[in-house]
């Protein structure tokens, strides 16, 4: 039996969350800029969105740019910008095209304007649509977005909209940027590193994790197969015992 007949029996995860990892690697591999291997995982995430639509994942998560990532050289981040304002373009057509609705996570506040207004276009553009929920990660990292929650809550209890009574998991859930979507059932990580990188870190609570070495420009359906093969021979009990 080959993967393609094998996944027709598989339970396919609802969420599937990606940390892609590996343009910079791609590229020096083939001494090549690291703008270029930025550029070709671009590329792959455009191929993973409509993969991951055809085989009936619901929603697709990726880590896209982290508050960390500001860290890097100006060059380095100023053409990650740049890269980003093409995309968006690229993205809404994408979108448009397999009926991908499209929701950006993180504080997008410190962008330039015109990429504020661009994420505020795709998100706008796309809200209607009914397929695959693509969210994008950027300026994002999960402590930062706990506090910027915890900071929320607290101006609501200060006006009398919430009180400690009312806090539970479901209700601080609702503070986080991922509110109204389901945690993630699998995180895949590509290039072989065994971190989380402050991605998610309250969504992944029970989230199954599956690393590959392949590098995010290499990634495709066949590894995102494999993946969820791997993800059907997990036994998930949440805590409890089946």
């Amino acid at each position: 039996m080959n993967m393609d007949d094998k996944i027709q029996n598989m339970a396919i995860p609802e969420h599937v969350a990606i940390i892609l990892d590996g343009n910079g690697r791609w590229a020096k591999k083939r001494g090549l800029p690291r703008s270029l291997g930025h550029k070709e995982g671009c590329v792959t995430v455009e191929k993973t969105v409509e993969d991951a639509a055809r085989l009936g994942i619901k929603y697709l998560t990726v880590y896209g740019f982290s508050t960390e990532n500001w860290k890097r050289s100006a060059d380095e981040v100023g053409a990650l910008m740049q890269l980003f304002r093409y995309y968006m373009v690229r993205l809404l057509k994408v979108a448009k095209n397999n009926n991908v609705r499209v929701k950006m996570i993180g504080d997008r506040e410190r962008f330039d304007q015109d990429i504020i207004e661009g994420i505020n276009k795709l998100e706008r553009e796309t809200k209607d649509n009914t397929g695959l929920t693509f969210v994008i990660a950027v300026n994002y990292g999960g402590r930062d977005e706990i506090v910027r929650a915890v900071r929320h809550i607290m101006k609501d209890s200060k006006e009398g909209k919430v009180s400690a009574e009312d806090m539970n998991q479901e209700v601080f859930s609702s503070y986080l940027d991922t509110a109204e979507i389901p945690d993630p059932d699998l995180l895949i990580r590509t290039s072989g590193e065994l971190r989380l990188s402050n991605y998610l870190l309250w969504q992944l609570a029970y989230t199954e994790l599956y690393v590959t070495d392949c590098y995010w420009p290499d990634f495709n359906m066949d590894e995102l197969k494999k993946a969820v093969a791997a993800y059907n021979n997990r036994d998930r009990r949440f805590g409890g015992v089946k």
